[in-house]
């Protein structure tokens, strides 16, 4: 299996377009396009009967005492855990890639509708859903793609993992709202072959975006 993108290369700087928050020379970060990178597969394993994508970054502070904070810096050194930024079920055996823009082109408010996506998709909801919780102006179910926005005070790059999983099944096996965790549970026994493809990103200025 291969996973390609027009929009970055792999273990290359993601776009700032693609991203859901940029650097802001007055603010440290402001909000960006959000734009959906394009993907392009091939070489799906014999057998293959539908696609789920899931993009990761496992590169998220354990903790957020020092997120964002002003003379504060997140240490290299505290334990980092997963962040969901896309979960998409169901894609079609016959279809050949995404286009860019086609899951998400700016940043929405308390989230994007879901589950039901293009091309017959399911779209499940990412983590922001769960670091808006409680927000009034954000806070809401945040299904599809939304995009990097790493603390700007993080002293490492972050790494976003789309990998690409071929199924045995047409429907992937969850339901109602689901999230990556559960997806990812669900397809364990299903899944034929996998493609990664990695993105950096990063909003500190001290920290360059590269592998």
């Amino acid at each position: 299996m291969k996973l390609t993108s027009h929009a970055f290369a792999d273990n290359a700087p993601i776009p700032s377009r693609f991203a859901f928050c940029k650097p802001d020379a007055a603010t440290h970060a402001g909000l960006s396009d959000n734009l959906s990178p394009d993907l392009a597969w091939a070489d799906l394993p014999a057998g293959t009967k539908s696609l789920v994508l899931l993009c990761c970054d496992p590169d998220v502070p354990s903790e957020a005492t020092d997120v964002n904070q002003e003379g504060r810096t997140i240490p290299k050194s505290l334990a980092r855990i997963d962040f969901f930024h896309w979960v998409l079920v169901d894609i079609p055996a016959s279809l050949a890639g995404l286009k860019e823009g086609e899951f998400s082109d700016s940043v929405t408010a308390k989230g994007k509708p879901g589950p039901q996506g293009p091309h017959g998709t399911r779209q499940g909801v990412n983590d922001y859903t769960l670091w808006f919780g409680g927000d009034k102006d954000m806070g809401g179910d945040y299904h599809g793609y939304d995009g990097p926005c790493p603390p700007w005070n993080d002293s490492i790059v972050h790494h976003y993992v789309f990998t690409l999983h071929a199924l045995d099944v047409e429907r992937c096996p969850v339901e109602g709202r689901f999230t990556g965790a559960d997806v990812r549970a669900a397809i364990a026994a299903h899944t034929l072959g996998t493609a990664s493809l990695t993105g950096v990103y990063s909003l500190n200025p001290a920290v360059p975006a590269k592998a």
